[in-house]
């Protein structure tokens, strides 16, 4: 009796062989490619939230930037004189205002109160850009004998910045060796002698 011979269909198992490892590839290709679309949605996000904390960072900085003011004061002028009393004087005259801010302003009011000497604009805005000067006319009264005693007169302006705030500034103005003090020198000398 012939023994029975078992047949093996080699064809069959790489059938098997290559369903199996096609089910396993696939599986893997799935994983692959969720890794990838993971790591490129993280990648994206972190580029979009970078722009997003710039241009926050940035619309910040550029609010501060308008809000910001910095301007310096010097007497340049002054006209006129007169007084009501002996040893007063009270004169016109025009205080140099720059922006050394970034940003445009509008200067609405300046005054100025120390021993003896007394400065408050006549009431006209100065509107200045950045790294602009503009003349602003004060009224200026200076009572002769303490006037000058002090070589600073402390300033304060009304600011309007570019975002519509208006702000309180104060700046110390350089009053004994300025204009208005060698100006006022001469009739201050004569009130004093009259």
């Amino acid at each position: 009796m012939p023994a029975e011979r078992e047949v093996i269909d080699l064809d069959e198992h790489d059938r098997q062989s290559k369903t199996t490892g096609s089910v396993v590839s696939d599986g893997l290709l799935t994983r692959r490619k969720l890794g990838v679309g993971l790591i490129a949605a993280f990648v994206v996000g972190g580029v979009l939230g970078g722009l997003g904390v710039s241009e926050l960072r940035d619309s910040r900085e550029e609010r501060e930037r308008r809000a910001s003011v910095a301007l310096v004061a010097v007497p340049v002028s002054i006209t006129g004189e007169g007084s009501d009393v002996s040893g007063v004087l009270q004169m016109d005259g025009q205080l140099a205002v720059t922006n050394a801010g970034q940003a445009p302003i509008t200067v609405r009011t300046a005054a100025g109160q120390g021993p003896g000497a007394q400065v408050r604009d006549t009431g006209e805005s100065q509107v200045l850009g950045p790294g602009d000067t503009g003349l602003i006319d004060v009224e200026l009264r200076f009572e002769c004998a303490t006037a000058f005693e002090s070589s600073i007169l402390p300033m304060r302006f009304s600011v309007e910045t570019d975002d519509r705030q208006v702000r309180e500034i104060d700046y110390p103005v350089a009053l004994v060796g300025s204009v208005w003090h060698a100006r006022a020198e001469q009739p201050c000398a004569r009130t004093s002698v009259g």
